[in-house]
């Protein structure tokens, strides 16, 4: 047996993320971390999110690939990277002039916790089969990819009562500001070439869609856009996830940069992740 990584096959971790519905989990992730103000501005003043929208998208989509079945030496430099990474990088708040390190632990503590939360949401929301105790230890199981981003595991949620403490207390502090209405339009009309936007507005739109209806109804009311009722997007979710996990597999997971097949080449084919897989 190689490696196991961090997280391991025996962990909720492991199985819940080689679930397709992750996709739109991540995108419900950007719309609500785009609504703290200090967080957002960090990340625009530090990049350029319209040309380089997808590439930050894949590179997120890697590291949390890289942290869940990577080696544990492959998930620490993943973490060291962005560490040092979030060390070097400030914004600037353009009412007070005040100038902030993007990696101050109240901003990676919202996007850690966005993250997480959103992961969540949308997989038991959309059928993924968890139970309250089992979503419970996902939470738990998620200090370990805090603490790679540079947050001390102890500050952090490990509950689904201690995730919706958070969210109490930090609701004040949350705005859609004009950096998150520029998120809002990039994720509803990303640059597409000419040719590509029957397909953009087809399939992508109606992710984006999903994903923004699948956010707390505070989020709709700072983004001022109404969302389908909660019966209808639960309806919405469930079908969207029963034809993804239709796809085999197999044929899923063959999208670069190939993390589980990776996995399940090291330790063999009985690290496969199922949603059956989760209460052993």
């Amino acid at each position: 047996m190689g490696d196991p990584g961090l997280f391991t096959p025996t962990s909720v971790t492991w199985q819940m993320h080689g679930d397709p519905m992750m996709w739109v989990a991540g995108v419900r992730a950007l719309y609500l971390q785009a609504l703290h103000p200090r967080a957002v501005r960090g990340v625009m003043q530090n990049s350029d999110f319209r040309r380089d929208a997808w590439g930050r998208l894949m590179r997120t989509a890697n590291f949390v690939g890289t942290t869940t079945y990577g080696t544990t030496e492959a998930a620490e430099r993943a973490g060291a990277r962005v560490r040092k990474i979030h060390g070097m990088l400030t914004a600037t708040d353009p009412d007070t002039g005040e100038r902030y390190g993007v990696g101050e632990p109240a901003l990676l503590l919202w996007v850690h916790c966005a993250e997480i939360d959103s992961y969540l949401h949308v997989l038991r929301r959309s059928g993924y089969p968890l139970t309250d105790a089992q979503a419970d230890r996902y939470i738990a199981e998620h200090r370990v990819s805090a603490r790679l981003v540079g947050l001390e595991p102890e500050t952090v949620p490990a509950s689904r009562a201690e995730l919706a403490a958070y969210f109490e207390k930090v609701r004040p502090e949350l705005a859609a500001g004009p950096e998150a209405r520029e998120v809002d339009d990039f994720l509803l009309r990303p640059p597409t070439h000419p040719l590509l936007v029957p397909a953009r507005e087809a399939l992508w739109r109606r992710v984006a869609q999903l994903a923004y209806a699948a956010l707390p109804p505070y989020a709709h009311e700072l983004y001022g856009r109404p969302a389908p009722a909660p019966a209808v997007v639960t309806r919405r979710l469930r079908a969207t996830g029963a034809l993804l996990r239709c796809v085999p597999a197999r044929v899923r997971w063959q999208l670069p940069p190939k993390h589980i097949l990776r996995a399940m080449a090291r330790l063999g084919p009985g690290a496969r992740p199922a949603p059956y897989k989760v209460g052993r």
